[in-house]
């Protein structure tokens, strides 16, 4: 039987945390959302002044980071390169900002990230992933 990493409660508040201290320290309004290896959301964090639609975007980008197994960023270079069919794919939110949390070579789950330009949210996303190790 094969044994897989999961986030806890405590991982996902760790996120959560440093990724609000990231974005607050740059000056920037985001949501965070951090989803299971499935994909399914665990938490979210919208802070005081975000645009309300970015808490389904961030949902999304955590969704398919986790379902993709890669960073969505991967998924929007391939759209923008010329490979246009892949907007069909059943995946939401193929933009950057979606990165994997990755444990022993295995998707633990992922973190969403969005409201600021695309660099921004995948800096944020790195620094709270950062914080669980």
């Amino acid at each position: 039987m094969n044994t897989k990493p999961a986030l806890t409660l405590t991982d996902v508040n760790a996120i959560l945390d440093a990724a609000q201290q990231e974005a607050e320290a740059n000056g920037w309004l985001v949501t965070i959302a951090v989803a299971d290896d499935g994909g399914h959301l665990l938490g979210l964090r919208r802070l005081d002044g975000t645009a309300p639609f970015t808490a389904n975007v961030a949902a999304e980008k955590a969704r398919s980071a986790a379902m993709g197994r890669k960073e969505t960023q991967v998924f929007e270079e391939m759209i923008n390169n010329g490979r246009t069919a892949f907007v069909s794919a059943p995946l939401q939110a193929l933009l950057s900002g979606g990165v994997p949390v990755i444990v022993d070579g295995q998707v633990a789950g992922s973190v969403g990230v969005s409201g600021v330009k695309p660099d921004q949210d995948v800096q944020v996303a790195k620094a709270a992933i950062a914080a669980i190790g």
